[in-house]
């Protein structure tokens, strides 16, 4: 995409100053311009990851936005694909890009789904989740999923106390509870609220079993730990 496509300064005010699902509806025509859109060697990796533990049936993309992950999900899954957002302008995008994929429009908090799906997937959208929401929101994949079935995310590693994305992604946070503290809308996106003991703990209760596995191709920290993993959660067989 070409710089003239990308949103200007001010059109990411305008968002930042919405809520979540009305920014999202405004920035939908230009999102996929935009750094927030999940990287393809990133999905290229997860692909690579996911491959081996299918193969899959049907396959959910939750809060798919304008459908990034899309593609991961129809690589290792035979049958149905479907993306679920609340944002109708992601998905007028989504559909627009991959009209055989179905789209639905809900809440992820809510999903209008029987246990159907052996893998589900999410690319990027945990920030937009407060910790008090994060075990409803795992009851809700964990019960669309069939037993034995998949709940997959790539999750990158904290970033290093001091280094620059430390100071970046801690300023940003500030930013945004500054911004929702004096301002209506809220508009709700953290990059620090996803520790990863605590999500491993949270899907566990849930009725996941969590295994971490390294996405070697994103590289390794100077102590030799990966710089991101799949996590994959997968509802025990007994459906608990």
């Amino acid at each position: 995409m070409s710089i003239h496509e990308r949103p200007t300064l001010r059109e990411l005010a305008v968002q930042a100053l919405s809520s979540v699902q009305r920014g999202y509806d405004l920035l939908a025509p230009k999102f996929d311009a935009t750094p927030f859109r999940t990287p393809e060697h990133i999905l290229d990796e997860v692909l690579r990851a996911v491959r081996p533990l299918g193969p899959f049936r049907d396959g959910l993309d939750v809060c798919c936005g304008t459908g990034a992950g899309i593609r991961v999900l129809r690589e290792v899954c035979v049958g149905r694909v479907v993306g679920v957002d609340f944002s109708a302008g992601m998905l007028s995008e989504a559909r627009s890009a991959f009209p055989a994929t179905d789209w639905i429009r809900a809440d992820v908090r809510a999903m209008p789904f029987t246990p159907v799906f052996d893998l589900a997937m999410s690319f990027g959208a945990f920030g937009h989740f407060l910790p008090k929401e994060r075990p409803g929101l795992f009851a809700q994949v964990h019960s669309a999923l069939r037993p034995g079935g998949l709940f997959a995310f790539p999750i990158g590693a904290p970033a290093r106390p001091g280094s620059r994305p430390y100071w970046a992604m801690l300023g940003f946070d500030a930013a945004m509870r500054v911004r929702n503290a004096v301002w209506s809308p809220r508009f709700v996106m953290y990059y620090r609220t996803f520790p990863l003991g605590e999500v491993r703990d949270e899907l566990g209760r849930a009725g996941f079993d969590v295994e971490l596995r390294p996405l070697a191709g994103l590289g390794r920290r100077h102590d030799g730990s990966p710089r991101a993993v799949l996590l994959v959660a997968r509802k025990r067989p007994d459906g608990t």
